[in-house]
């Protein structure tokens, strides 16, 4: 007759799928981020993670930062070309944004914007959790489009 530890433990492995890790990564040391920030409480969904809407508004934070200081105006989001969710941001961990312009038109600038989560700061884990790509235009001080500055 079996232990009744073992089976149980047979009917664990048997029936619950295992998990692959999140990517354990670093922050990047090239670059700087281009915002930082905590997550509170009041930034959760239903289900206690934090809310995707917010990223979503830090990621085109992050994006405007770079785009409006290369094309030297205000910039105005036109598109989110593609935004992917790789992994859930919880409340207390540490979100850094790092945004580059990839592209840039007569007057739109492309933006590609990486999210970064240290989940726990003092065991150093760093999850690489969103990434987008998004499209701005500049405007002249009528709010109409004008070209993108040509000297960086």
């Amino acid at each position: 007759m079996a232990n009744l530890n073992d089976v149980h433990y047979t009917v664990i492995v048997a029936t619950t799928p295992v998990q692959p890790m999140p990517d354990a990564t670093q922050l990047p040391h090239d670059r700087h981020p281009t915002i930082r920030l905590i997550p509170m409480p009041a930034d959760t969904n239903a289900a206690g993670d934090i809310f995707g809407g917010w990223i979503m508004s830090q990621v085109d934070i992050a994006g405007s930062i770079v785009a409006s200081r290369r094309a030297k105006t205000r910039v105005v989001t036109v598109a989110v070309n593609e935004f992917l969710f790789r992994e859930p941001v919880f409340v207390g961990d540490i979100v850094s944004c790092y945004a580059e312009v990839i592209r840039v038109g007569r007057t739109s600038l492309t933006v590609f914007v990486e999210v970064y989560a240290e989940r726990n700061v003092h065991a150093e884990l760093c999850i690489k959790v969103t990434q987008a790509t998004l499209t701005y235009v500049a405007l002249d001080k009528h709010g109409k489009p004008r070209p993108v500055a040509t000297d960086t």
